[in-house]
């Protein structure tokens, strides 16, 4: 399985809106394995397919310890959020950067397995910040829009010289 390119901000294609997956095939199970191999080798515990330059609503998430509790979601949607809190994030295409982002202190997610099968599942912790970051992604929305302007031009202004350094 062939490691997948993660784009970085402030590639205009993370803001695009992710496209529903009409049919799971074996194209998309392939897109999901490239996605996980991808994630763990980064490494991180979630990645969003427009992360990879794919269109597609479609994320993975690991975060357990021994990075054995793969979820593999074809659009994933929230369906209800309760509470309220705070915690630190990072993502794979800003990196370097870790700020802290309020989101619901719990999830129910509807989606589709891979397999699929129709799922819903709760979650709270991390898993929950997880799934919120992963689903932001399939709707053009990056960790740096829940920061302050401020936060944005610095980080953009970073991501831009890091690019010219490495071309």
């Amino acid at each position: 399985m062939p490691l997948l390119k993660i784009l970085e901000f402030p590639d205009v294609r993370l803001k695009g809106m992710a496209k529903p997956i009409i049919r799971v095939d074996k194209q998309i199970q392939q897109l999901a394995d490239d996605m996980a191999e991808t994630m763990y080798n980064a490494p991180g515990i979630g990645l969003a397919a427009p992360q990879v330059a794919a269109t597609q609503r479609l994320i993975v998430v690991d975060v357990s310890e021994n990075r054995n509790d793969l979820l593999m979601l074809i659009n994933p949607e929230i369906v209800a959020s309760t509470g309220e809190e705070e915690m630190k994030e990072g993502c794979l295409s800003v990196p370097g950067v870790l700020e802290t982002v309020r989101r619901a202190e719990r999830v129910t997610i509807r989606a589709t397995t891979v397999q699929g099968k129709p799922i819903e599942l709760e979650a709270d912790g991390l898993l929950a910040v997880c799934l919120q970051h992963e689903i932001d992604h399939l709707n053009g929305t990056l960790l740096v829009d829940h920061l302050s302007r401020l936060k944005q031009n610095l980080i953009r202004r970073k991501a831009e010289k890091r690019a010219r350094i490495s071309e």
